[in-house]
């Protein structure tokens, strides 16, 4: 089995424009993310897909391996599915380009069951959540499983809805790192965006919609992971990355 992890990485981001050649200590946001990645003990490779020359140089200088793609992608999912085109990976793992402090244990534990041979579409990640700020947050996606732990349903609301605040009332935020099968890899992104997708802004519901089973795993990682969307989100994982360096050189 191959197993190769795509970081999309497009330029023309909405609200930080060029966030990947975004300087963090000496090094680019994707260098980072990507030195993460390699980090991770199974997969067989990584690569950038990007829209962007400049993109593709940085990486190709710091000796990382990217391609280019379409500046017409609609999601990242889409660029991922063309990076692969002429790879003959048999499982995807679709990495987060604006994860700089991404535990690469994650993508360990989302290829972790294609390795057991699960028989999934898509395997991707949850964790638990206690604040009723999170639960209002509709940045914070939560999702519902069987008891097989497969998902039911994903919402930016609150889900389950508690009748009565009980022991069996718990709630979990999606953690969005994908392992695709490549065959559900290349159907999703064939598909017409769906209904509910456009409704709740949520591509995992495309999926759900069209038959494609996703197994959500609970994962055991405490690290922090910031998702830089903003200048401000930038800057929080500068003073983050210093202030786990400071504690290493201390230590």
């Amino acid at each position: 089995m191959r197993v190769i992890g795509v970081i999309p990485a497009r330029y023309k981001s909405s609200r930080l424009e060029g966030k990947a050649l975004a300087d963090i200590h000496g090094k680019t946001m994707v260098q980072h993310v990507y030195e993460r990645a390699r980090l991770a003990k199974n997969l067989d490779d990584v690569v950038v897909a990007t829209d962007d020359e400049r993109i593709l140089r940085a990486v190709v200088d710091f000796g990382g391996r990217a391609v280019m793609t379409s500046l017409d992608h609609r999601s990242g999912t889409d660029r991922v599915a063309e990076a692969i085109a002429f790879d003959p990976a048999d499982v995807i793992v679709n990495i987060q380009g604006d994860e700089p402090m991404l535990d690469p244990a994650m993508i360990e534990e989302v290829v972790g069951p294609f390795r057991r041979g699960a028989a999934t579409g898509i395997v991707t990640l949850k964790k638990e959540v206690f604040h009723d700020s999170e639960f209002a947050d509709p940045g914070v996606v939560k999702v519902v499983t069987d008891a097989d732990g497969l998902a039911l349903y994903f919402s930016r609301s609150l889900i389950p809805f508690p009748h009565a605040r009980g022991p069996r009332f718990r709630v979990f935020e999606h953690v969005g790192v994908y392992a695709y099968s490549r065959e559900s890899l290349l159907k999703l992104a064939a598909l017409p965006v769906s209904s509910l997708e456009e409704v709740e802004s949520l591509e995992q519901l495309r999926a759900l919609e069209n038959g494609i089973s996703i197994l959500v795993v609970e994962t055991a990682s405490k690290g922090e992971s910031i998702s830089v969307d903003t200048a401000a989100d930038l800057e929080r994982v500068r003073a983050a990355l210093l202030a786990t360096s400071t504690q290493r050189i201390t230590a």
